[in-house]
C-alpha cells in the first residue's frame, strides 16, 4: 500500500498559531507531535510493506521532507510539488501516474496530513475492510460514524451494504442545524472525513472517464517533470492549465463503484478552534488549556499559552490563544470568522497573517528578537551540516556574534572559522556564506542595519537548496 498525504493547506482557521508559512500540519496542536508527523507514522503503522509518497507546494517541502527523513526515510516514496494549487483532485492525480508507473493496481490510501484519530488500532481495521473493497475495483471513502448534529462537515449518504462497506448513496452538502439533526436521527449518514483508498488504476480510469481535461492536464504535467533533490517538479505551465477540482466533484460523486467504510476512531479534522477545545481533556469547568494558564472563575474557554503566563477572570465560552507575536481573544462561537482577521493583516500588508517570528528555512531557523529603525536583531540556528546561500545585500550590513556551536563564515575572498563568543562583520555589499562545519546546531546573534531591511534584499549566487 502507498500512503498519499496531502500538505498543501494554508490552515488559517487556527490562526495566530497557523499560519500560512507554517499552517496547522506542522505544529504539535494536539500532542507532542505535528499532525503531518502522527498522519506520517500513521500510515507506516498500517505494515511493513507501506510506503509514503507526499504532495506538498514550493513553500512547504523542505518541512515534509525533513518529517519524511526523520520518520520514514527507507520508506519514503517520493514528494511531488504542486507549482500551483489546484484541489485535490488533480494532486492525487500526479500521485496515481507515479505510482502506476511502478504498479498500476497498487493501492493507495489518501490521508489530509492535518486531521487527528484518536484510535489507531479502528483505523488499520476499517483500511483493512477498505483494501478488500479496494481490490474489488471500489473507490473506497472513509465515513466518520457522527457524534452530533454538525453543520461544518460534508455528510455521505449511505446505501446498500454489502458486509464491511456499504455503497455511496450520494455525498451532501454542509447542512444547517435541523437538517443535521435529522441526519443524525435517521441513521445511515457519515460525516465526510476526506480520506480515499482505490488503486492507482481505477482511479485515473475513473477521472478519464468523468474529468478527462483533469486527467490530460496531470499527464502532460508529469511527463514533464524534473528531478530536484528529493522532490518531483511537475511542468507548471501544463499544471496551471488543469481545472481546479475536489475529489468529491470530479470522481466521487459520479463513480458508480464509490463505497464508504464506517470509521469511529475519534476523528477530527482540527477546523477551527471550538473543535480544538472539543477535543482537548477539559477540567470541572469545561476550560482546555494549554501552557502557562491561570484561570478565575472562567467557563468553557479554550486558552493556549506559547510562553507569556495568560490570566483570565470571569470570562465563558471564549478562546484565547498567545503566541510571541499576537494574543487572539474571541467568542469561541464565533472563530470560524478568524479568517476575516488574516484577510485585514493581509490587506494592510502586515507579516503576521504569514510568517511566525520563528521563521522555518531548509537550513534552520531565524527569530526576531527586536527592531528600531535602521536595525533589528534576529537569533539563527543553522542545524549541523547546513549551509545558507551565498549571498550579498544591496541595503544591510550584518553584524554575526557565536552563541553556540562553530560557524564557518565566508566572506569576499576570506575564510573565517568562529566559535562561542566570537564575531565578524559583514559590510554592505560584500558577498558571504554561514555554514555549520560541526555536529551541533549552530546558534548565533545578528544584527542588521542599513536603510532597508526587508528579507527580499537577497542576492543568491549559489544555493544548495535552489532557491532563486
Amino acid at each position: 500500500m502507498l500512503a498519499i498525504i496531502l500538505s498543501g493547506g494554508s490552515g488559517t482557521r487556527l490562526w495566530p498559531l497557523s499560519r500560512e508559512a507554517y499552517p496547522k500540519q506542522f505544529i504539535p496542536v494536539v500532542s507532542d507531535q505535528s499532525l503531518l508527523s502522527e498522519t506520517i507514522s500513521r500510515g507506516l503503522r498500517l505494515g511493513a510493506d507501506t510506503r509514503v509518497m507526499a504532495i506538498t507546494n514550493e513553500e512547504h517541502r523542505f518541512v515534509v521532507a525533513a518529517n519524511l527523513q526523520q520518520l520514514a526515510a527507507d520508506r519514503t516514496a517520493g514528494i511531488i510539488l504542486e507549482p500551483v494549487g489546484r484541489n485535490t483532485a488533480p494532486a492525487i492525480a500526479l500521485a496515481a501516474l507515479a505510482a502506476a508507473e511502478e504498479n498500476p493496481d497498487e493501492l493507495m490510501l489518501v490521508m489530509p496530513s492535518d486531521q487527528v484519530l484518536k484510535d489507531e488500532q479502528v483505523f488499520a481495521r476499517a483500511v483493512a475492510a477498505g483494501a478488500d473493497a479496494a481490490r474489488e475495483g471500489k473507490l473506497v471513502t472513509f465515513g466518520i460514524v457522527p457524534s452530533s448534529p454538525h453543520t461544518g462537515y460534508g455528510y455521505i449518504r449511505a446505501g446498500g451494504s454489502q458486509g464491511a462497506w456499504s455503497n455511496v448513496d450520494a455525498f451532501v452538502e454542509k447542512p444547517d442545524a435541523d437538517t443535521a439533526q435529522r441526519y443524525l436521527d435517521e441513521g445511515g449518514y457519515y460525516w465526510n472525513s476526506g480520506m480515499f483508498l482505490f488503486s492507482a488504476s481505477r482511479y485515473l480510469e475513473e477521472l478519464e472517464r468523468f474529468q478527462p481535461g483533469i486527467l490530460k492536464a496531470c499527464q502532460a504535467a508529469y511527463k514533464g517533470r524534473k528531478g530536484d533533490m528529493d522532490f518531483t517538479r511537475v511542468d507548471k505551465e501544463a499544471f496551471a492549465a488543469c481545472p481546479d477540482d475536489s475529489i468529491d466533484y470530479a470522481v466521487m460523486e459520479h463513480t458508480k463503484d464509490a463505497v464508504v467504510v464506517p470509521l469511529d476512531a475519534g476523528w477530527s479534522d482540527v477546523g477551527s478552534w471550538s473543535t480544538l477545545w472539543e477535543i482537548q481533556p477539559q477540567d470541572e469547568n469545561g476550560n482546555a488549556c494549554h501552557g502557562d494558564v491561570i484561570l478565575e472563575d472562567v467557563s468553557g474557554s479554550y486558552v493556549h499559552s506559547e510562553g507569556r503566563l495568560i490570566a483570565a477572570l470571569g470570562v465563558s465560552d471564549h478562546v484565547i490563544v498567545e503566541t510571541d507575536d499576537v494574543v487572539l481573544v474571541a467568542d469561541r462561537n464565533r472563530v470560524q470568522d478568524v479568517k476575516k482577521i488574516v484577510n485585514r493583516l493581509k490587506e494592510q500588508g502586515r507579516p503576521e497573517y504569514k510568517l511566525h517570528r520563528k521563521v522555518h528555512r531548509p537550513w534552520g531557523t531565524y527569530e526576531g528578537v527586536a527592531q528600531g529603525e535602521r536595525f533589528q536583531v534576529k537569533r539563527i540556528t543553522v542545524n549541523p551540516g547546513a549551509s545558507l546561500s551565498l549571498q550579498k545585500h544591496h541595503h544591510r550590513s550584518e553584524h554575526w556574534v557565536v552563541v553556540t556551536g562553530t560557524a564557518l563564515v565566508n566572506r569576499g575572498e576570506e575564510e573565517l572559522l568562529l566559535t562561542e563568543d566570537e564575531s565578524t562583520y559583514i559590510p554592505l555589499g560584500v558577498t558571504h556564506r554561514l555554514t555549520n562545519p560541526g555536529v551541533i546546531p549552530l546558534e548565533l546573534i545578528e544584527v542588521q542595519t542599513g536603510s532597508y531591511l526587508g528579507e527580499d534584499d537577497i542576492v543568491r549566487f549559489e544555493d544548495t537548496y535552489n532557491r532563486v
